[in-house]
């Protein structure tokens, strides 16, 4: 999802700053930890199959159903956790059609098992609930449930919830280091409307009064990614040809903008080309790509990208660098989508490292530029948003406690990475890399640790020094120099922890160097007094001290 926030020119995301930084200073509870942990009620257990059943009472804006939850025993328990936030209430719990007792604490529903749990057993417990869901005031940054009306007067309503988490309108396991394997979703409506979920559609089944759409999610699947999009949908779709065969993207909008929609969705297919070429094969053939109209911003549903960009390009008709470039596309279908290969591809084990969501697909944005419009147009546009950077607080947050770091996992986030690229110096390795990633945790939940572990070994670098200051850190290293009575260059990393040691490439006079700073001063002999310029794709600062 992007928090986009830009000081300048979007005022109003100023408000977003403020929820994102009260989010990450509001005092630590035990319900934190409940949410945030592998508690020892989730740790026995391993995920394999939802079939999430759900109707939906636009009316009432409630919904009442069921979750059969499937797993397989790592251990033996007795107690399983499965997470429903107030107001919506977990009815009942059986197993093997037993009642099972159910003790609340918070959002989190402790099932006592009767039957034995032995290690390697697949096992089934069906939940029953119901409810009125939480109100998304501000989606999707204020998750919950949005209920609307279209132009037309009918039932527009969708759920967005990245930070909040799926608990907030189903049961679930809703901690994103295990997610589920596959996945069916089974959407009840009012008739006249479609629900729009993840994955493909395998069956339609009509009554008097309603419609039910079943959805088929056939890769593992974060719990947050899980969507319910309803309206008077009308749909269109194309064939992508792409480096695995042909993939189906599918494009569902309510009726009045589908000639609307024809056009800005152009977008979609240039985002496949470019990002299958940065990042390798889409990830999710088997589930197909779909963008689907919603009533707020949009988010990354995982084969289901969410959109409400008001068919304009920039980020609602805005350039979220300056520059200019960020008007050469639609922001929403860029960004969410690039969240395929970067959230639902490789996801966090623990939100404290949502960087690796949000950096990667920040840094996307810049990367379709580059490919379609090329390097320089991509490099201003990543250089044009450091302007929203705060560093107020660390991008990582802290773990355990479902508690993210600082919105400057995006701007921040990206120019870090943009940063690695010119370290690097060689375009085409890069690209491997970022391929790479996608190839070496394939369908897998990481941490930072293996990423910048992947990363490091890739480039040949310790490149512990360069994360633990862009990521742990809120201070941008200065590069301070100064030139001798001897007319030789004097130069360090200031402004930074003490092992900081990454080269950086200047211009010194006509001459190109690339220099290998520490903490400590060094010296090079250049015989007289020139003209430095650092390479202004480093996001670092630069001092000339006397």
């Amino acid at each position: 999802m992007f928090k986009g926030f830009k000081i300048t020119v979007v005022t109003a995301t100023i408000a977003l700053l403020g929820s994102v930084t009260a989010f990450a200073q509001r005092p630590i509870t035990f319900a934190d930890t409940l949410r945030g942990s592998v508690t020892p009620a989730r740790a026995w257990w391993d995920l394999n199959y939802y079939h999430l059943s759900v109707e939906v009472f636009p009316e009432t804006q409630s919904l009442k159903g069921t979750n059969l939850v499937r797993y397989q025993v790592e251990k033996p328990g007795e107690t399983l956790q499965i997470d429903l936030q107030e107001p919506m209430k977990i009815t009942a719990a059986s197993q093997n059609g037993e009642p099972l007792k159910v003790e609340k604490v918070g959002a989190a529903h402790f099932i006592t098992l009767r039957k034995e749990q032995k290690a390697g057993e697949i096992n089934e417990v069906l939940i029953s609930f119901e409810g009125k869901p939480k109100v998304a005031v501000r989606p999707p940054w204020d998750g919950g449930i949005t209920w609307q009306k279209d132009a037309n007067g009918k039932d527009f309503i969708a759920n967005s919830n990245q930070g909040i988490g799926s608990s907030i309108w189903w049961p679930s396991k809703d901690h994103p280091a295990d997610e589920v394997d596959s996945m069916l979703i089974s959407v009840t409506v009012p008739k006249g409307l479609m629900d729009v979920s993840n994955g493909r559609l395998i069956n339609v089944k009509e009554s008097k009064s309603t419609t039910t759409y079943d959805w088929f999610v056939d890769n593992p699947i974060n719990g947050y990614g899980v969507n319910i999009s309803i309206g008077d949908y009308v749909h269109f779709s194309e064939e992508f040809a792409g480096e695995k065969g042909a993939l189906s993207m599918d494009y569902y909008v309510l009726r009045d903008n589908l000639e609307k929609a024809k056009s800005q969705f152009k977008d979609a297919p240039r985002m496949m080309e470019a990002f299958e070429h940065w990042f390798g094969p889409y990830p999710f053939y088997e589930d197909g790509f779909k963008l689907v109209e919603v009533p707020y911003l949009g988010m990354e549903h995982q084969s289901s990208v969410t959109y409400g960009n008001k068919f304009a390009n920039g980020y609602l008709g805005r350039d979220l660098s300056g520059t200019g470039w960020g008007m050469k596309f639609d922001f929403i279908i860029i960004h969410e989508s690039g969240h395929e290969w970067f959230a639902n591809n490789i996801t966090y084990k623990d939100v404290a490292d949502m960087w690796i969501h949000e950096s990667f697909t920040n840094y996307s944005e810049s990367l379709f530029l580059d490919y379609f419009y090329g390097k320089k147009a991509g490099q201003e546009y990543v250089r044009g948003t450091r302007a929203n950077i705060l560093n107020q607080s660390p991008i990582i947050g802290i773990y355990g406690v479902n508690r993210s770091g600082s919105g400057d996992m995006y701007y921040k986030g990206g120019n870090m990475l943009n940063t690695l690229r010119q370290i690097l110096y060689n375009d085409e390795k890069w690209r491997e890399i970022l391929r790479g990633l996608n190839k070496e945790f394939y369908h897998q939940t990481v941490t930072t640790q293996q990423v910048e572990g992947y990363i490091s070994h890739q480039i040949g670098m310790d490149l512990k020094p360069f994360f633990d200051q862009y990521l742990r850190e809120t201070s941008i290293p200065t590069f301070e120099y100064y030139f001798s009575e001897d007319n030789t260059l004097n130069y360090r990393w200031n402004n930074c922890i003490p092992s900081f040691n990454i080269p950086i490439d200047i211009s010194l006079g006509e001459n190109n160097v690339r220099l290998h700073p520490t903490v400590e001063w060094k010296k090079l002999e250049v015989g007289a007094p020139l003209e430095v310029q650092v390479d202004p794709d480093y996001y670092v600062s630069t001092l000339k001290i006397r």
